[in-house]
């Protein structure tokens, strides 16, 4: 009896290890093992790579893979690195808004739109607008004296600027009223 016992423990022994070697890169169906150990390597970089840039920057995540297929990585590494980050990419268009104020003015639309610009969709780019805190008066405001500073305009013309900007009518009078009209 004890040696039937002992020749199955070798044979499931070996069964265990067989399956443990593709299950180390499942998504690979190409059987060599060194392009499989490149991609999940290369992956693992990417990712790397995602996290890195996601924490001094905000990617929307079409930004993300551009970004990094620009570094040289493939796209299916980047899609890879993008879809497992663990990126809100909602938070990260917020964030963005967040950014963009703080060098510029934008009306809320103008604003959405850069963000869509940038890769986000138009929800996330909603949401980042939406969740700013921006003074959107204040918005027309700095955007008419950045105007002011380039060129004359007479009152009705800034409006009109402002209105092209995508700002309401009553912050586009808010902004001029603000800066001496």
């Amino acid at each position: 009896i004890s040696q039937t016992e002992e020749p199955p423990a070798p044979s499931e022994d070996a069964q265990i290890e067989e399956p443990s070697a593709p299950l180390e890169d499942p998504q690979t169906t190409d059987p060599a093992p060194n392009a499989q150990e490149n991609v999940a390597n290369g992956q693992k970089s990417a990712l790397s790579t995602a996290l890195q840039y996601l924490s001094f920057t905000n990617l929307s995540r079409s930004g993300l893979i551009d970004q990094l297929e620009y570094e040289g990585f493939t796209n299916e590494e980047a899609v890879y690195a993008a879809d497992n980050c663990g990126a809100n990419w909602n938070e990260q268009a917020e964030k963005k808004a967040e950014s963009y104020l703080r060098t510029s003015s934008f009306s809320y639309d103008g604003l959405v739109n850069q963000l869509e610009y940038e890769g986000f969709t138009s929800e996330q780019a909603t949401h980042g607008a939406d969740m700013c805190g921006a003074d959107w008066n204040e918005q027309a405001a700095k955007k008419a004296k950045s105007y002011l500073g380039l060129m004359p305009f007479s009152r009705q013309e800034l409006i009109d600027q402002l209105l092209y900007e995508g700002f309401t009518q009553s912050q586009a009078e808010y902004g001029v009223s603000q800066n001496g009209y």
